[in-house]
């Protein structure tokens, strides 16, 4: 039995890749996650009247509305973008994604309606869907074939940090400087973009692919890829409406839970991140897991385990607790499962198509799904106006 470790072996610009792609992927997450903690009081402001505040059922519809816009332009980037990576280099698509998703989550802080904020966090959203097609890509052809299972379980935990980081900033900076303020803080990922420009150079396998001729996105409808696209498209629109339409609603659900009603905001907004922080902690052993039992027992075995987890615990979780200990005690444990899943996807979808096609094909599949499951959040939202409570309303989707 060979006594070295997985990662021995892998050269110090391999290292550097992963993590210019990990650290774009921090930033990533944490801007994606920073609107779904400030959603409720956001949009109490942007929704408040002179006939008085928004109720709740007001915040879960505009609510419901802006995620979906969000999926919607995460789904249109992600294809975008992905087919430029092809076209015109990894690296480059990295730079401009990350810029551009960092640019207007700032934005989103000169919101004056729901609107407003609607359209930033929509562009916010195509340079979000934009980095992840370029980044699993990137990683995806630098590292060694018999790694990448593990690469990319390093790779996507810097979804969990990314959380970590937008509830640390939530419990240490939102009373200060208030939900303007943490979308501010989000421009500071633009600085990531230096780092690919000056650090990262194009895989030698996209130079080589690009001296061949040009293969259209159709391409990935044809012939032996048509299946792959077809159920990479459907696994990613699965594991896209169980976040979105639960687990990124826990911020708002921790605020309804009835031992919290009636609690000083500054209050509320402390027990809001240690939730975050629960359901991350489970996250993060769910994408490193995901990596060695994928090797362990392949790719469409974890992956149904994963699937199997989250429709359990969904339910259980939202329906079983009544108080914020209970659900305290189960978000890591859906994390694990709901989020974990996501560790899957830059190991499987750029496996599944040549160097031509590579960031077109994981684009296309990650982003497709997103486009129907953008129903999602529009759903639990819808349902909150109908049976009266996040807690409900999540799991009934």
């Amino acid at each position: 039995m060979s006594d070295k470790s997985w990662h021995s072996g892998v050269m110090s610009y391999q290292w550097l890749v992963l993590f210019v792609a990990w650290l774009g992927w921090v930033f990533d997450a944490m801007d994606a996650t920073i609107y779904a903690i400030v959603l409720h009081p956001a949009l109490h402001d942007l929704l408040h009247t002179a006939g008085g505040p928004p109720t709740a059922e007001q915040i879960g519809w505009y609510g419901g509305i802006i995620f979906s816009i969000f999926l919607i332009g995460w789904a249109i980037g992600g294809i975008s973008f992905g087919v430029m990576a092809d076209r015109f280099g990894r690296t480059k698509v990295l730079i401009a994604t990350i810029i551009m998703y960092a640019v207007f989550t700032g934005a989103a802080a000169l919101a004056e309606t729901w609107w407003h904020l609607a359209i930033a966090r929509f562009l916010t959203a195509l340079g979000i869907g934009g980095e992840w097609a370029a980044g699993a890509a990137i990683v995806a052809e630098t590292w060694p074939e018999e790694k990448r299972a593990k690469a990319a379980g390093v790779l996507q935990s810097a979804w969990a940090v990314g959380f970590f980081l937008a509830a640390a900033m939530n419990l240490t900076l939102k009373e200060t400087y208030g939900w303007r303020g943490l979308f501010v803080i989000g421009i500071l990922p633009a600085f990531v973009a230096l780092l690919v420009r000056w650090w990262v150079k194009e895989p030698v396998r996209w130079t080589h692919a690009l001296e061949q001729q040009a293969v259209p996105l159709t391409a990935i409808f044809r012939g032996e890829l048509r299946r792959a696209t077809l159920v990479g498209s459907a696994l990613a629109f699965v594991a896209v409406f169980g976040l979105w339409g639960a687990t990124n609603w826990a911020p708002t659900l921790i605020r309804e839970l009835p031992d919290l009603k009636g609690q000083d905001p500054a209050i509320l907004t402390r027990y809001v991140s240690y939730a975050i922080m629960a359901l991350n902690a489970g996250a993060i052993f769910g994408y490193l897991g995901f990596g060695p039992l994928a090797d362990r027992f392949g790719r469409r075995p974890v992956f149904a385990f994963m699937c199997l987890g989250s429709l359990i615990m969904l339910p259980v979780t939202y329906l079983t607790p009544s108080s914020y200990i209970g659900v305290l005690m189960l978000l890591p444990i859906l994390g694990f499962f709901n989020n974990g899943i996501f560790s899957g996807f830059p190991i499987y979808l750029p496996e599944l198509y040549p160097t031509q096609l590579r960031a077109t094909g994981a684009g296309f599949c990650f982003n497709a799904g997103r486009v129907l499951a953008s129903a999602s959040p529009f759903l639990t939202g819808w349902l909150v106006t109908t049976v009266g409570s996040f807690g409900r309303a999540a799991p009934s989707r």
